[in-house]
């Protein structure tokens, strides 16, 4: 087949599919590599051949344990995170139609900062662990968690309550998102004035993002939370790719638009809330991720869906290697995506101000 110039299309199309699959292959090659890079770093010295026996047989020796208990779960808790975050920042901005929506700039980090704070203050009566400012232990994570979870979810159920009652564009949402944003940060300074000195620290510290606060358990939560939500993202690709063209090409292809946004923003909601309930507020890789593969390969979901995942794991994977490495003290890696984060922001505002 042969379009006006007389170009073979279906060679074209090939092509252009053997791009986008060679850069994810890239991508995938990268992260594993790194992943084996990350778990050798550290004074124990291990070779790759070590590594990988120690993954596959782990024994009872002290070399298997720092493989899978310290240095195997960082990564693993990096690669879900950042795919997770990923993975929902791609769809956010795809049912929304803008490229600033994201976890962050939804408002869903600040919400769930303000549930978890909310329950060191608060639910634990002041009872935390390790009685000095310095060191802080939370002596119920439990109910932390689930009160962080719950206010991530208020925070999208007010959107969607906001998109029902006034009928505002998907790009009111990311303003709206703003605002609750302000208004749960405003909560959270609130407080944070009236914490003594330990449940202050206790706060804080759990704003901070960082891999080392999750157990195994908490890992294997995220990979069923993330297995469900991606396979109904994929599964919607097409949906979602009839959406970037606009709510009228979309709705005249058979797309259900409200069903859609409001499923996949709760999806997303979910995913994110589940992360930040762990790991604390982990800024930016909802948003990194989407715009340095549709820079690349397009905007085709079908491809960027992945490529946001493993772009994500990627980035916060390099971020946990700096933080832990590159400094004298371990950094939590949610300054150090917050210190990428911050200065692409101003670049994507500016190039849409450009086009503009």
């Amino acid at each position: 087949m042969t379009d006006a110039k007389g170009h073979n299309t279906s060679e074209g199309y090939l092509r252009y599919s053997r791009k986008k699959r060679l850069f994810l292959g890239a991508l995938a090659a990268s992260l594993f590599l790194l992943s084996l890079i990350t778990i050798k770093l550290g004074s124990t010295d291990l070779s790759f051949s070590e590594i990988i026996r120690y993954i596959f047989d782990p024994d009872d020796s002290w070399n298997s344990k720092v493989v899978w208990d310290l240095r195997l779960k960082m990564v693993v808790a990096a690669i879900l995170a950042g795919s997770a975050l990923g993975i929902a920042g791609c769809v956010m901005q795809s049912i929304l139609r803008n490229p600033l929506a994201s976890p962050l700039t939804l408002g869903l980090s600040n919400a769930a900062a303000f549930g978890a704070s909310l329950g060191i203050l608060f639910l634990q009566g002041g009872l935390i662990v390790g009685s000095t400012a310095a060191y802080v232990t939370i002596s119920n994570p439990l109910m932390v968690t689930v009160l962080a979870f719950a206010f991530a979810m208020t925070a999208t159920g007010i959107m969607i309550l906001l998109v029902k009652v006034t009928e505002c564009t998907p790009e009111t949402i990311v303003l709206a998102g703003l605002a609750i944003s302000s208004i749960f940060s405003a909560g959270l300074a609130f407080l944070q004035y009236i914490a003594d000195d330990v449940a202050l620290s206790a706060i804080v510290f759990w704003q901070f993002g960082s891999l080392s606060k999750v157990s195994w358990d908490n890992l294997y939560i995220v990979a069923a939370v993330l297995f469900a939500a991606a396979v109904y993202f994929f599964y919607k690709r097409w949906d979602y790719n009839a959406m970037e063209a606009g709510d009228d090409i979309a709705s005249g292809l058979g797309v259900n638009m409200k069903a859609t946004r409001y499923v996949g923003l709760t999806m997303a909601t979910a995913l994110t809330a589940v992360v930040v309930s762990f790991m604390g507020i982990i800024g930016f890789i909802g948003l990194i991720g989407p715009h340095i593969v549709k820079k690349v390969i397009g905007n085709d979901n079908r491809y960027v869906l992945i490529g946001s995942m493993l772009v994500g794991s990627l980035v916060l994977l390099v971020a946990y290697v700096i933080g832990t490495y590159a400094f004298y003290t371990v950094i939590p890696v949610g300054i150090i995506t917050s210190a990428i984060g911050g200065p692409l922001f101003i670049f994507i505002l500016l190039r849409g101000r450009r086009r503009r």
